[in-house]
């Protein structure tokens, strides 16, 4: 089947909506979905060069970018106890303000029936792959929908990590995630 071209220019132009909507406050875009990601991964998929990867920028990009979230009070940065030079970072309660923020494509969205948000959600996630094979991009998928996802306990177990999931991190993004 011959690809749709105006698919294409309709998402794109959604997406450059959706970015002159990002500048809000003292939010450029990129830093609002530095903020939507980090709200979005789990515990392991924090670091800066995860957000880089997902946001298919520069690690350096995406360090000043966290480095801006945190002196703005947006992020906060943790060291991990095993390893000090392992950096993660986390929404602050400002962080999460701004990520719930209303969004006029998100409102967009939200007004479709639920039928049509599903058809829509589907058909991009299904191109959304297809792409990121074609490029050997990480999938970044949902715990719960991880071949590693183990559901034998209360919040699940990644049997990658060998560790238990913390409360509410099977609906998280993960950086090791591998399509079920």
């Amino acid at each position: 089947m011959k690809p749709d071209h105006g698919i294409r220019i309709l998402i794109n132009r959604l997406a450059r909506l959706d970015s002159a909507a990002g500048w809000t406050g003292d939010l450029n875009p990129t830093q609002r979905a530095a903020l939507e990601y980090l709200s979005e991964a789990n515990q392991f998929s924090r670091s800066p060069s995860h957000v880089a990867e997902y946001l298919g920028t520069t690690r350096g990009t995406m360090s000043q970018t966290l480095k801006a979230l945190v002196r703005k009070g947006y992020a906060a940065e943790r060291r991990q106890k095993s390893d000090q030079r392992s950096i993660s970072f986390e929404l602050t309660e400002a962080g999460v303000a701004a990520v719930t923020e209303p969004n006029p494509i998100a409102d967009a969205i939200g007004s479709l029936p639920p039928g049509v948000q599903t058809a829509l959600r589907d058909g991009l996630v299904q191109s959304l792959r297809q792409a990121l094979a074609a490029n050997d991009g990480q999938s970044f998928g949902k715990c719960k929908t991880c071949a590693y996802h183990e559901a034998d306990s209360e919040n699940g177990f990644c049997g990658l990590l060998k560790l238990a999931l913390e409360p509410g991190e099977n609906d998280k993004i993960c950086i090791e995630h591998k399509e079920a």
